[in-house]
């Protein structure tokens, strides 16, 4: 009987200590998803997905993509290549993004100096 009394009184803390975690975690949470909406809003990743989709469309124009044609083998690869267009536009326009940034520290420590 001494056991159901400890596992009572074990059994009554743990279901308080999952309260207080679930509180720090939506707490968290919020802060998190609060973080995503802001960096989705950011002017940065608006130009990244403009950028995307215009290579995309680029590349889906390029590979003359309609209904008519061969078929699902033509679409299938005019959609993977659309999709390595809008990889490779993102990425260079990253990189610009990261030279831009590199620049402007190197000529803020320059100034300090």
């Amino acid at each position: 009987m001494a056991k159901k009394a400890s596992g009572k009184a074990s059994g009554a803390k743990a279901k308080k200590a999952p309260a207080k975690r679930r509180a720090s975690k939506s707490t968290a949470g919020s802060s998190a998803s609060e973080a995503f909406v802001s960096l989705l809003q950011s002017p940065l990743v608006a130009d990244l997905v403009a950028v995307a989709a215009t290579a995309a469309l680029a590349a889906l124009a390029q590979e003359g993509f309609s209904r008519e044609g061969a078929g699902g083998k033509r679409a299938g690869k005019a959609v993977k290549q659309a999709g390595k267009a809008a990889a490779d536009a993102v990425k260079r326009r990253l990189t610009e993004e990261i030279d831009a940034i590199k620049t402007a520290a190197k000529d803020a420590k320059a100034a300090k100096a």
